[in-house]
């Protein structure tokens, strides 16, 4: 990877809707290698989806929740079977296995403290496999960068 293909990967993570030729012109390149190479950044698995973000409120999702998990034993099957329901859950917007005192730490976008409640009560207190949990309310999202540094 050079230069040209971080001025790119940057470029893209901006605004992924500009065309061949106006990426071209910020990175400085030809519009035929630009497509070349973006071509070649996906194929490789650089660039791994084309998305559009949407703002949670706008879906009346307007509460935000950080939790912690920690599940009752460490047995791999255990830790992928929680992952798979995590996958499943459609609260649940992100999902990491962490070090430390959980084993996972969950962001979940929900409308708001009913549906947590709900949430919480099907995903959570009904897997055997859960110790235990702690949940923290986001009262302001003060900085949302999904973007990689390049």
């Amino acid at each position: 990877m050079d230069d040209v293909d971080r001025r790119i990967l940057n470029a893209l993570q901006k605004n992924n809707r500009l065309s061949f030729s106006e990426l071209a012109e910020v990175v400085g390149s030809s519009a035929a290698s630009c497509m070349r190479r973006v071509n070649k950044l996906r194929s490789d698995g650089v660039i791994i989806a084309d998305i559009s973000l949407v703002d949670p409120k706008a879906l009346g999702k307007t509460l935000t929740v950080v939790v912690t998990v920690e599940l009752d034993r460490e047995r791999l099957d255990l830790v992928d079977e929680f992952k798979r329901a995590m996958r499943a859950a459609k609260e649940v917007t992100q999902c990491y296995t962490v070090t430390g005192a959980a084993d996972f730490v969950l962001i979940v976008a929900v409308e708001d403290v009913e549906a947590f409640d709900v949430c919480v009560k099907t995903k959570l207190y009904t897997n055997p496999d859960v110790r235990k949990f702690n949940s923290m309310l986001a009262l302001d999202r003060v900085k949302f960068e999904p973007r990689v540094l390049v």
